[in-house]
């Protein structure tokens, strides 16, 4: 039996989702974990201060938040990465690295887990400068696009969503990556549709009698309900036949707008998306995180459409030169992208194939090795 710490940070809702299934998993497996929200290690309201002023750039001026993107996390040309280490992330980790390591004195794990691009930067620091008296760590890369924060030489391995990003850390830090798919409950891949004669799921039911014969479309908001016209998205999409079904997370302006437009079901916060995702036909997502993944590992078609700036752009598109989702660039391509991919067929079936063969690997054994 072995101890893990993991260390994650509650910026939306991703990372600590992927945090909270590896610990499960490594617990189911005989062993100890614990997980820390890295922003909780800094002083005093700094790590509210940063979440709040992230969420409020995407927010309100995504502009600004593109810029910093560009110049903190994109490379610089052709070997901008240098030797892998992030100088742009080096004052934060400074300040972080001596907090988390008297969590690790503390708990003493055997070994670390990062599943969130500043803990990787901050484990990564921490093992430069202790060396052989810092356990082992593991990043846990949740990005389909691998951008430069996530880097650092020191780390131990890197587990990565495909075997794009595998090599482009390779690449970068010279040190070892492996794939092993996304990081996703074992309740998406465990659903479907109903067999024949089989009653329907809460939501099959309540979504044929909100929309009978509507072909069922979720539209994906992230936990922040952050996005660029996704009420005119869900009007496009109701006006052309579809059911919309805006998944507004916890913004409820969001979720009042969306209330008075015709044939449109938004909703809040859920806990049972497994089984929402069982009864619907596709997804529309603007930015490769946990709900994108969770559809695919469901069975369920993503299109992606208006992505977030900086890492959603980047994500949206590295995911479907993946071959596991479509990108659409405008109203016609998603209209289009859905009616082959909402409707039986075959461009369906290829669709949710190719997102199923990305689950490769169980990241928690691979942790565990």
């Amino acid at each position: 039996m072995s101890r893990f710490l993991i260390i994650s940070a509650s910026m939306g809702a991703g990372h600590d989702a992927v945090a909270s299934e590896l610990a499960g998993r490594l617990r189911t497996d005989g062993h100890q974990a614990s997980c820390v929200d890295l922003l909780s290690l800094l002083p005093h309201g700094a790590g509210r201060g940063l979440r709040a002023a992230y969420r409020t750039a995407l927010r309100r001026c995504p502009w600004a938040y593109q810029t910093v993107y560009s110049t903190l996390f994109q490379d610089r040309g052709p070997g901008g990465g240098g030797d892998g280490r992030s100088t742009a992330a080096a004052p934060l980790a400074a300040a972080l690295a001596p907090r988390l390591r008297r969590v690790v004195d503390r708990w003493r794990p055997d070994a670390l887990v990062s599943t969130f691009h500043q803990a990787a930067q901050t484990t990564g620091r921490l093992r430069t400068a202790h060396g052989g008296d810092c356990p082992p760590s593991t990043v846990v890369v949740t990005d389909f696009a691998v951008h430069r924060q996530w880097l650092h030489p020191d780390n131990s391995l890197y587990l990565c969503v495909t075997d794009a990003a595998a090599a482009r850390v390779t690449a970068a830090t010279g040190r070892p990556a492996k794939v092993c798919g996304p990081v996703v409950p074992a309740a998406f891949t465990a659903g479907g549709r109903p067999a024949p004669g089989r009653q329907p799921s809460r939501w099959g039911t309540e979504l044929a009698r909100i929309g009978p014969g509507r072909p069922v479309v979720l539209v994906s908001a992230g936990a922040w309900g952050v996005g660029r016209g996704l009420t005119a998205t869900a009007r496009l999409l109701a006006d052309a036949g579809h059911l919309p079904v805006l998944l507004c997370g916890n913004d409820e302006r969001l979720r009042a707008r969306a209330a008075r437009l015709p044939g449109v079901l938004p909703l809040g916060w859920i806990d049972d998306l497994p089984d929402l995702m069982a009864a619907s036909s596709a997804l529309v997502d603007n930015a490769a995180g946990q709900t994108a993944v969770q559809a695919l590992a469901a069975g369920v078609p993503v299109v992606g459409y208006r992505p977030i700036p900086g890492h959603g752009v980047e994500g949206v598109r590295e995911m479907a030169e993946a071959g596991v989702s479509e990108y659409a660039a405008g109203d016609a391509a998603l209209l289009g992208a859905l009616d082959r991919l909402a409707r039986p067929g075959p461009g369906r079936e290829r669709r949710i194939s190719a997102g199923r063969a990305v689950f490769v690997g169980d990241a928690a054994r691979l942790v565990a090795c």
